[in-house]
């Protein structure tokens, strides 16, 4: 089989990941998971107290930062600085940190650069905010997944309370608009679908639908 690039893009808790993984497994292609190359770059930040405005000090840290990506058992882990740190990028600090410091045009340059190396050597599936539009412009397949604020609310409510975490939901509700709002409005590369992206609600569809959903499209574009 050729070398295929599927993007799939959308806002916070809109299923990117789950439905990217489960669509890789499917095809036997690999998955990436560029947010968590962010979060990887946003736990260095927190690490090292530097504030997501120190744009200076961001800046000139790049060169001493090395994010990778390998995988064990078919499941990507994050290499950062030779530490895997899959355990420690998922907290709700470094996702914010990650989104903070995903606006500056040079931090997602640097990423970029991997993540495009990485997409001519194999086929993937890749997940984010500006992939269709930026990082793979050629995807073989783009989708853009969406869901409604109070759906992706709900969704991330969930997840917390299963991890033992107890949030009012009006505050998640909250911090999520703040998030799309600062990613649709980015200078640099905002989160935003492609013109030849097809648009997916995620709003009432169980993951196995929106997986089979997205395969037939899949399967008709090659």
């Amino acid at each position: 089989m050729d070398i295929i690039n599927i993007a799939i893009d959308g806002p916070a808790g809109a299923g990117k990941s789950t439905i990217a993984k489960k669509i890789a497994k499917e095809l036997d292609i690999i998955y990436v998971d560029t947010g968590a190359m962010y979060r990887a770059f946003g736990l260095y930040c927190i690490r090292n107290n530097i504030s997501s405005d120190q744009n200076d000090i961001i800046n000139n840290i790049l060169d001493d930062i090395d994010i990778s990506i390998c995988y064990i058992d078919g499941e990507q882990q994050v290499i950062l600085n030779d530490e895997n740190v899959n355990q420690f990028i998922r907290d709700e600090e470094v996702g914010k940190m990650a989104s903070e410091v995903s606006v500056n045009k040079n931090v997602r340059l640097k990423l970029v650069e991997l993540q495009r190396n990485l997409a001519t050597k194999k086929s993937i599936v890749m997940d984010g905010r500006d992939i269709g539009t930026y990082v793979l412009p050629n995807a073989t397949t783009k989708i853009y997944l969406n869901a409604s604020v109070e759906t992706r609310a709900k969704r991330r409510h969930k997840e917390l309370l299963e991890k033992g975490i107890s949030r009012d939901l009006e505050s998640i509700k909250d911090e999520i608009g703040k998030r799309d709002y600062r990613d649709m409005n980015r200078e640099f590369a905002p989160l935003k679908k492609a013109d030849d992206a097809i648009e997916v609600d995620t709003s009432n569809l169980s993951i196995d639908e929106v997986v089979n959903k997205i395969l037939k499209m899949i399967n008709n574009n090659y």
